[in-house]
């Protein structure tokens, strides 16, 4: 006589499970969904209520179609953000601008937060243009385990000229995880690179998430290998 070793059958979830896994599918749709419509209505509600204190009441809409038109403190924001900076461009924006830079100066405290708020606008809005080239992995902390980082350009200047090494130096920032916009500047030699292929916006999702969210595989599913980068300019 044989001894049935198969394993019992699975017992299938009621209606509570069944209505408890739908439950948590729906919040998992709704949350991303409601919680950005939340936030961009608070956001516009809070410039409405700062701007359209300063504006006369003749020049605005709802007395003209008697409606309460929200967004209006954003458009007239924007507008006036946009005329501020097409100013600041020019000989007088700049004269003005200096000028009421050298009057914060001398005020303690005001200078130190005006100084601070400045240098993370210029961060975050002027540096648009500049990106970083592409995700790769290095050899950190120490050899055998690797770490994520992202390329900014070739190593140039004093910093080139003082390490030691016999090839071009490249600057990668090792972003930290789950906040990326703290993190190490590292100076690698090109040859201990291994470029990937995933896009920068995807490697920084590998980092916010500490390594729960990963990419689409590549197709070939071969893994990458390194790389000679070309160099920068």
């Amino acid at each position: 006589m044989t001894e049935n070793t198969d394993p019992p059958p699975r017992k299938r979830g009621g209606v509570l499970a069944r209505l408890r896994g739908n439950f948590i599918a729906g919040v998992v749709v709704i949350a991303p969904i409601g919680l950005t419509v939340w936030l961009i209505t608070t956001l516009v509600e809070w410039i409405d209520g700062v701007v359209l204190p300063f504006i006369p009441e003749r020049f605005r809409p709802e007395q003209y179609i008697g409606i309460d038109l929200h967004g209006v403190g954003v458009i007239i924001f924007l507008l006036f953000t946009v005329i501020v900076g097409w100013l600041a461009k020019g000989l007088f924006g700049r004269s003005l601008l200096s000028l009421g830079e050298q009057i914060v100066d001398r005020m303690p405290v005001i200078r130190s937060v005006y100084n601070g708020l400045k240098q993370i606008a210029e961060t975050v809005f002027a540096q648009s243009e500049s990106s970083f080239d592409r995700a790769c992995l290095i050899e950190y902390p120490r050899k055998g385990l690797w770490a994520l980082a992202f390329i900014s350009t070739s190593a140039k200047g004093e910093i080139a000229a003082s390490i030691p090494v016999g090839e071009d130096l490249v600057s990668v920032f090792m972003p930290t995880t789950p906040n990326p916009t703290s993190g190490f500047l590292l100076f690698v030699p090109r040859s201990e690179l291994i470029l990937l292929d995933m896009k920068v916006e995807d490697a920084a999702k590998l980092v916010i998430s500490a390594g729960l969210v990963y990419p689409n595989q590549r197709e070939t599913g071969t893994p990458p290998q390194k790389e000679t980068l070309s160099k920068a300019g």
